[in-house]
């Protein structure tokens, strides 16, 4: 058990300071013409809005959960949270997140050249909070120094231990404190270790508690050697023994392992697809408007991320030749239909993506490091609190 020493309200009010209402809105078209937009919570950010359908809130509702979102393009994260029938957007800075994983209290986040670590410590939400609705509160314990090596996907294997795709090294990785990554494993068509982005190995899945299937973007050799047949030189591997599980894919991103499948994000075509990992059969379960990356799943829905897409980067897939409007948010899947049950779009200053994943509280808050809440807020262990000045609260 952990408790409180000195809880900090100072900035409570500011924090969670209420948004105006968004009109709710039955459509993308209906968006456009009538949904108000809103300041989310948090530190006032210039041209950010948010309009969600009506059914996003009962989502969250229903499952219990939250989202966190990385727009590494923008330099933030993002906590979606349901507030009755409202979506709550509450943002934080970073520089450059992308990867996000979670176990049990522990959440880790990849930024530029940093993995920062945030335990989950209650005790502390009315040091942020005074309304007494923040369930949970991931405050900063530690940071390691990656370098820049691009971290993608971030997740927990069945010991704790942390792994990272480390992308600008074509490999996966673990942590240690006398190094800047340990290298733990790399394709077989991946001659040498170097800071090359030779094949874009970008997604981690894990299975019964280890890493078993990645993404890349081409099965290449050489310096950002993916990039030329990035159409349709994509794949998934199967970590035990390296062999191809899927092949021909369009850029594909974000595999996890959920309810005994195989899922892809198959971002160039914006596409939810399943891998049959015994034939390799790619199936397409949705196909949403935009570049899908950033993928998680709670009961029956998948929660997945959109982004515009770059004209420069992404010229010549079939997701910019179908024409029609490319946007950014999460789309909700039904996944016993295909069915798109809800969406949150983004507009303005976040334009695009790269995780989405569920945190297990209704209400969450996430402190940045260096912020009011963690330099003047102390958690000690339960034993310790005999000693505080004022001894241990009541």
């Amino acid at each position: 058990m952990w408790e409180l020493v000195e809880p900090v309200a100072r900035r409570a009010h500011e924090l969670f300071a209420e948004p105006p209402p968004t009109v709710p809105i039955r459509s993308d078209t209906a968006a456009r013409r009538s949904a108000k937009t809103a300041e989310p919570d948090g530190t006032p950010t210039p041209d950010f809005r948010s309009v969600y359908t009506p059914g996003f809130a009962e989502v969250l509702a229903t499952t219990g959960c939250a989202l966190i979102a990385s727009t590494y393009q923008s330099g933030r994260v993002v906590l979606v949270r349901g507030d009755g029938e409202r979506v709550n957007t509450h943002l934080r800075h970073f520089d450059s997140p992308m990867g996000i994983a979670v176990r049990g209290p522990e959440l880790a986040l990849g930024t530029r050249n940093t993995v920062w670590r945030f335990c989950d410590q209650p005790e502390a939400a009315t040091s942020v909070d005074a309304t007494g609705r923040t369930d949970a509160c991931y405050q900063p314990r530690s940071a390691h120094v990656t370098g820049d090596v691009r971290v993608h996907d971030l997740a927990y294997d069945g010991a704790g231990e942390l792994w990272m795709v480390a992308t600008r090294f074509s490999c996966l990785a673990t942590l240690d404190p006398a190094a800047s990554f340990v290298p733990r494993w790399r394709p077989g068509f991946v001659s040498a270790l170097g800071p090359e982005d030779r094949c874009h190995l970008n997604g981690l899945a894990m299975v019964e508690g280890r890493p078993r299937y990645v993404t890349v973007l081409g099965m290449t050799d050489t310096a950002n050697g993916w990039r030329e047949g990035k159409g349709t030189g994509g794949a998934v591997l199967d970590v035990d023994g390296g062999a191809p599980v899927a092949t021909g894919l369009c850029m594909p991103h974000s595999p996890r392992w959920y309810a005994g499948r195989l899922w892809v994000l198959e971002s160039g075509r914006g596409a939810l697809c399943t891998v049959d990992v015994e034939t390799g059969t790619v199936d397409t379960v949705a196909v949403l408007p935009g570049f899908t990356r950033g993928l998680s799943f709670a009961g029956p829905f998948a929660f997945v991320g959109l982004s515009q897409v770059r004209e420069a980067v992404f010229s010549g897939l079939p997701l910019m030749e179908a024409g029609g409007e490319r946007t950014c948010g999460v789309w909700v899947v039904d996944l016993r239909s295909g069915a798109v049950v809800s969406f949150l779009r983004f507009e303005g200053t976040v334009q695009e993506l790269f995780e989405v994943a569920v945190l297990p509280r209704r209400f969450p808050e996430l402190v940045e490091p260096g912020a009011d809440a963690s330099n003047d807020a102390f958690v000690l262990p339960t034993a310790a609190m005999v000693d505080v000045v004022g001894g241990p609260p009541d």
